[in-house]
């Protein structure tokens, strides 16, 4: 459980998850094995259409949740079953707490529950003197050790079979062998006499199915059927989010859950119950049998038309098994109960803003969980609208303030640019890079050297290099961003190179400016609106057959978020659509639309060359091959780093707020890019650029690294 109060003391509780040598060790390990068995789990599937299928689904249960609810509880009861409903954490609680006094439970053993860690159903239970035993094997050792679950699925992730083995050597006053093996059956030696004595059996449900008053648990171990059968009394504790109509829906998202979890076709149990049933303990033979449903914010979060989409979550956890922070730091330090993108988030709903605030600024934007979620959630935007919401509620941070006030006027902004060009000498030592920068400035950030601002931006040399096409089969125009018109120039000139030999015209609209992605990830809502609103004016986009942009993040955001910004401006909306409709990014409009293949290049340098995959090209655009086909065309030897694909570190504000992470995931990367022998790397996108070559800089590497226009324009005939 993570409870920090400011940023500061966070920071220093993420520094002691990398410190933790096995911690992270354990979950690079997982985190790799993991692609590979999901990918194999999903390889007869198709992914997109029944997450698509899950998806609908789930938010048609969502926006009919009190008539599922009716109907569930209509079947369960006329089976013999007592439904409850929990408008809070603590009404489920009582409701649990007075079911154990009424029957005289003093045990109670429990399966796996992600809704009862929620409410904190075992310290309320202990309260009442009532005994309370995790059985899941996971939560049984992380409640010996009183800690909350580092994971959805797998909640003592975190530990080593060694620190286990003491544990048990402890418990049981015998000295135990570090074999897992030995260990698990050291575990089921133990819990044997309390499934034997246990007054009172809670579960948690997978699903509720309201057509026959059924829930269904998915587990591995098989103690969740002990926990149900062999108590005299049980509970389920269920969210009305496990709500669906039919067995159907229940069956179409168990083929995603396990797949997604943990990369298993089906789990080694899967438990229907319906009704109460037979317990030779009760005086009439039949088990008592609760099901207690919880709200606690779940009914407002369906009536809300942006996060409604949470409730689609299957709680698989695959956010975290593919997030690259979660597998740096763990789920203790990404997490208040729940965990991971999906834990950010409803850390916010079901806990309070102060729980996470903090929270919700350790995401670097990379889109992983997105990409992965069996739900088909926008955990990132998401989590970008929480920390809008947090700040509206709480009071703008003076820096977000200043830039988003900055953004806001392009013409200040780019004075501001043009003045650092000057302010920058005493720091640069005439080299690209910020040499000097005061300790109050660099704390904590001298693993990269920072780049220093160009000499001269790219608008202010566009009318001297401007191709001038007598005939073109197609006109274009640029987006630069801020980072490649005012600090790499030397790439959008290399673009242009490219560009203008296929015979295409290509213009630069002067108004343009930064996409406002940076303020957007500060949650400062109004700049980034404005910032999108006079991006969208600032170019006729009726004029041009494409708009290309050199930066992936820039491309994702210009594409996929600017027409969901500017929604509530509906004098905006066809002009946004079509400013949107023809963004792409440079590798997808010189592979897919220019068509250009090895024949335009000179060949033969057999140069080797890596490549790094930026997140908001393959995952928020879904461009992967492209990039790798250009370099093979250029005449390079092209070299396949390891995780290609995994976040370089940078996210913009990210690399500012958490250095230290930042740090350690560029760490990664460079590691895997000297591994291949390459004597360039390439890349899609300045921001992973700028991370990329100031950590090789700093490291004193000797791979050089630029952008893929670059390796094109060098190699051009």
């Amino acid at each position: 459980m993570q409870n920090s109060k400011t940023l500061k003391e966070y920071r220093k509780e993420l520094q002691e998850s990398l410190d933790n040598e096995f911690l992270r060790n354990a979950m690079d390990k997982f985190a790799v094995a993991y692609r590979a068995s999901r990918a194999n789990a999903f390889k007869d599937i198709d992914e997109k259409a029944i997450i698509a299928e899950v998806a609908d689904a789930k938010d048609h249960a969502a926006k009919n949740m009190d008539a599922l609810y009716a109907q569930f509880k209509a079947e369960a009861e006329k089976r013999g079953v007592k439904v409850h409903l929990a408008r809070t954490a603590a009404e489920a609680n009582e409701i649990i707490a007075r079911i154990a006094r009424d029957n005289n439970c003093k045990k109670a053993i429990k399966s796996k529950s992600m809704t009862a860690e929620e409410t904190h159903l075992n310290h309320r239970l202990e309260e009442d003197n009532v005994e309370v035993i995790e059985t899941d094997l996971g939560e049984w050792i992380i409640q010996m050790r009183h800690e909350g679950p580092s994971h959805m699925v797998m909640p003592a992730i975190h530990l080593s079979r060694y620190q286990v083995a003491d544990l048990f050597s402890e418990v049981t006053k015998q000295k135990q062998e570090v074999d897992i093996q030995r260990l698990v059956k050291v575990a089921r030696r133990e819990l044997r006499t309390h499934f034997a004595t246990a007054d009172m059996g809670i579960s948690g449900a997978n699903f509720a199915v309201a057509e026959t008053g059924t829930i269904g648990l998915v587990t591995n171990e098989g103690n969740a059927r002990l926990v149900t059968t062999l108590p005299r009394v049980h509970v389920a504790l269920a969210g009305l989010d496990k709500l669906v109509p039919t067995l159907h829906d229940a069956l179409r998202s168990l083929k995603v859950l396990p797949r997604n979890a943990t990369g298993q076709a089906i789990t080694s149990y899967v438990t229907w119950i319906g009704g109460a049933n037979e317990c030779e303990a009760c005086v009439d033979g039949r088990k008592e049998m609760h099901i207690v449903f919880l709200d606690n914010g779940r009914r407002a979060l369906a009536e809300d038309p942006l996060f409604s989409q949470v409730l689609r979550c299957v709680r698989c956890g695959a956010c975290a098994n593919v997030c690259p922070v979660y597998r740096l730091v763990g789920g203790h330090k990404m997490g208040h109960i729940y965990i991971g993108a999906i834990g950010l988030i409803l850390t916010y709903f079901f806990h309070g803003r102060d729980k996470a605030r903090n929270l919700v600024q350790n995401c670097i934007n990379c889109e992983s969980c997105k990409h992965i979620c069996a739900g088909g959630i926008d955990l990132p935007r998401l989590i970008k609208e929480i920390r809008a919401r947090l700040n509206e509620e709480e009071g703008m941070p003076v820096e977000t303030t200043l830039l988003g006030k900055m953004l806001k006027n392009r013409k200040m902004f780019h004075t501001l640019l043009r003045f650092a060009k000057w302010a920058q000498k005493p720091v640069t030592g005439g080299t690209p890079y910020i040499r000097h920068l005061p300790q109050i400035f660099a704390k904590d950030h001298g693993f990269k050297a920072l780049p220093a601002i160009a000499d001269k931006p790219f608008r202010d040399e566009w009318e001297t290099i401007r191709p001038r096409i007598a005939n073109p089969k197609l006109r274009i125009a640029l987006f630069s961003g801020c980072v490649q018109d005012f600090v790499y120039p030397e790439q959008m000139k290399a673009a242009v190179k490219v560009i203008a030999s296929q015979n295409v015209d290509i213009d630069f609209p002067m108004d343009q400016s930064c996409c406002g992605l940076p303020v957007q990830m500060m949650g400062e809502r109004e700049a980034t609106i404005e910032v999108a609103r006079q991006n969208v004016m600032a170019f006729d986009a009726a004029r041009y057959d494409y708009i290309v942009t050199l930066c992936a993040s820039c491309a994702s955001h210009l594409k996929e978020t600017y027409p969901k910004l500017l929604t509530g401006h509906p004098e905006m909306t066809t002009r946004v659509r079509q400013f949107s409709s023809k963004i792409i990014d440079f590798s997808s409009f010189v592979h897919d639309v220019l068509g250009m293949k090895s024949d335009a290049f000179k060949g033969g340098s057999n140069e080797k060359v890596a490549y790094h995959s930026s997140c908001h090209l393959c995952r928020g655009l879904g461009v992967v091959e492209q990039p790798r086909n250009l370099i093979a065309a250029s005449g390079a030897t092209y070299c396949k780093a390891e995780e290609e694909d995994v976040c370089c570190g940078f996210g913009g504000t990210f690399s500012a707020k958490f250095p230290e992470l930042s740090a350690e995931l560029l760490r990664k990367k460079l590691d895997n890019v000297e591994a291949t022998g390459a004597g360039r790397l390439v890349a899609d996108c300045p921001g992973c650029i700028m991370q990329l070559r100031g950590g090789m800089e700093k490291r004193g590497g000797k791979v050089k690294v630029g952008h893929v226009a670059e390796l094109l324009a060098e190699n051009l005939k």
